[in-house]
């Protein structure tokens, strides 16, 4: 595949780059709601737009990037990445930056991924997984800082068990892993600091 037949990156990269780092952000202080990522930008499958937006926008040469076997499957994602951001790809997902999850139900175990140090905790890793559904499934309680006592995310999520996973990060605070979730042009955060519990 030559860059001419790659898709393309945000159709205004300042704008693109400023409209979807703001999403981020506001999903990253209200965990558990849906922000959406409107902004013009080409989408290589299999990621979705948002993925792709978020990748433009906060990928670059110092972020090393591992991506699972979903994402990786024809080096589509893989090309474009390097042309669009040039971060670099790694095949070791405990010195990934980022992680892009096509397939949740084969996510690697978090202890995999970095966690971070408790003099360095950002040194971790922000896992990007795209999910089934968002604003309807299933039901989590969610708590913590930036939710005014609790809120309710709706969610298809593969793996079924994401969320009794993230317990770890309660028992590894200020380490741990950082999540957003993605379908089609909507986010959701699941900061480190928030805890979660089934229900409806």
């Amino acid at each position: 595949m030559t860059t001419t037949e790659l898709a393309a990156g945000f159709v205004d990269k300042v704008l693109g780059a400023q409209s979807t780092f703001r999403a981020v952000m506001e999903a990253m202080a209200r965990p558990g709601r849906i922000q959406r990522i409107s902004v013009e930008a080409g989408t290589p499958a299999p990621l979705m737009h948002a993925s792709a937006a978020l990748a433009l926008t906060l990928f670059d040469h110092d972020t090393p990037i591992w991506l699972d076997d979903a994402i990786a499957a024809d080096g589509t994602v893989a090309q474009w990445l390097k042309f669009h951001t040039g971060a670099p790809l790694t095949d070791d997902p405990s010195t990934a930056a980022f992680v892009l999850i096509g397939d949740g139900s084969a996510l690697l175990p978090l202890e995999r991924f970095a966690l971070g140090t408790p003099e360095y905790p950002d040194r971790s890793t922000t896992l990007i997984i795209q999910v089934q559904a968002l604003g309807s499934g299933d039901g989590f309680r969610l708590r913590g800082p930036g939710i005014d006592g609790e809120t309710l995310l709706q969610a298809s999520l593969q793996p079924a068990d994401l969320f009794d996973r993230l317990s770890i990060n309660a028992a590894l605070f200020p380490r741990g892993v950082d999540v957003v979730l993605v379908n089609g042009d909507q986010v959701v955060a699941i900061p480190r600091t928030t805890r979660l519990s089934r229900g409806s």
